[in-house]
């Protein structure tokens, strides 16, 4: 296929080195007349292992070359991958200005062009980005519409400084946020013979994707950061420590967890993490990420009381109180935390959980019950129906069968249904419907 790359740092470089190497004729297109000088002559703009015999042969072969001229670029090639960079900007967002002044250049490009494009963008940006900034430049310049007369995607890379030509041959899963079967079927031509799975999606959430890898790697390395030093402060092997974390790959290295939902709970997480949190305080160890984690977690109980509260309605219906469905426990339960709010804002509350109900009468919660929550104890009621009829906004913190069937058969349209579970039917409910963080 016929490539052109604007922007030949990291991402640009090694793409342009790599598609030439797979047999592509590739167009190199930037600004600065040092890079083009280098990669014209064979020279990798960029020092890593293995690229300087990658673009060597790249141009070498004939089939890479390189320009300033956007206009020669865009009509040379049948897609064009934008590489450029979005560094941060002063108030911590991201500075545009160079996508931007591309986007304008490409779009001048586009309509002088007759033959159908597809502009694929694989500079890290927002989500919206593409849809709301790019796409409105490039419609504007060209004269012309999107997934009509040129294909506008939205491509993430993974390719890490260092290792980046093995990153491209042998990356986790293409993804692709695409609009178009047409844009879609062109990049399946250029990368669907990589080693991983071709995945098409939505431009936002390939967007989002990217910004969420980066971050979650970010995490990952701040956590093990904040464990070394933890464990340093103790005398514990810090290695060994993680090693046997990660050996867990049935919770720890694994989608467990890995899901928006509400806010955790129980006997184990919460006194826990204080725990460990307390630890690092008495040795003097600075550790703000594990420290921030129970007011992360409080925020979303926050955010689901606020949405009741906001929408006005004073009869409020809860299915469930246990912190995990299918048991009793109530201990440090997010759910009690939010029925007592309530009640302290003086709504009309029912509560319903098959499970504690029970506890009221044998189970290991009975005194706790009696003991510590009498006042929501008494707001409980026999059935789920009871609950669904009573309320204004419903809020779900269970999702076990028959349930979601229940629910969507017995709710109103006037009503509003708060989830926190995920439920599985919920295009089903006459009710408006609002995900606790979808």
């Amino acid at each position: 296929m016929k490539i052109s790359i604007f922007g030949l740092g990291y991402v640009g470089a090694v793409s342009a080195g790599c598609l030439a190497r797979d047999g592509h004729q590739v167009i190199g297109c930037d600004i600065d007349p040092h890079k083009l000088e280098l990669l014209k002559n064979g020279v990798t703009p960029i020092i890593e292992e293995g690229m300087q015999e990658l673009i060597a042969n790249a141009a070498q072969s004939g089939r890479l070359t390189v320009t300033s001229d956007t206009q020669a670029a865009v009509d040379g090639s049948e897609i064009s991958l934008i590489c450029v960079g979005t560094p941060s900007a002063k108030t911590g967002g991201q500075d545009l200005s160079a996508v931007k002044r591309l986007a304008e250049q490409l779009g001048e490009a586009l309509g002088k062009k007759r033959d159908y494009h597809v502009v694929v963008i694989r500079s890290t940006v927002l989500p919206g980005t593409v849809e709301g900034v790019i796409q409105p430049i490039l419609e504007a310049r060209s004269g012309k519409k999107a997934e009509v007369d040129f294909g506008l995607c939205f491509q993430p890379e993974f390719l890490r400084e260092g290792s980046s030509i093995k990153d491209y041959d042998h990356p986790p899963y293409t993804v692709v946020g695409v609009r178009s079967e047409r844009a879609k079927a062109a990049l399946h031509a250029l990368f669907g013979h990589l080693p991983c799975e071709f995945i098409g999606t939505d431009i936002k959430t390939a967007e989002m994707l990217k910004m969420c890898c980066n971050t979650f790697h970010a995490l990952k390395i701040t956590f093990a950061n904040e464990v070394g030093r933890i464990s340093q402060a103790m005398g514990v092997d810090s290695f060994a420590v993680m090693d046997l974390v990660t050996k867990d790959r049935h919770l720890n290295i694994s989608p467990a967890y890995l899901k928006p939902g509400f806010a955790f709970g129980g006997s184990c997480l919460p006194k826990d993490v204080k725990a460990l949190m307390n630890l690092a305080k008495t040795n003097h160890v600075e550790a703000p990420m594990i420290g921030g984690i129970m007011g992360s977690n409080q925020a979303h109980v926050d955010h689901a009381v606020e949405t009741v509260l906001s929408s006005g309605k004073r009869k409020v219906g809860m299915v469930g109180l246990s912190f995990k469905a299918g048991t009793d426990d109530l201990r440090e339960s997010p759910l009690v935390t939010i029925a007592e709010r309530f009640i302290g804002k003086g709504l009309e509350l029912r509560i319903w959980d098959p499970e504690v109900s029970l506890a009221r009468l044998v189970g290991a919660n009975k005194r706790y019950i009696e003991e510590s929550i009498p006042h929501i104890s008494s707001l409980m009621v026999k059935g789920v129906e009871e609950v669904i009829d009573h309320a204004e906004v419903l809020i779900v913190g269970l999702k076990t069968q028959p349930l979601p069937k229940v629910i969507a058969e017995r709710i109103r349209p006037e009503q509003l249904v708060l989830d926190l579970a995920g439920l599985p039917n919920k295009s089903e409910l006459a009710a408006k419907y609002q995900g606790v963080c979808w």
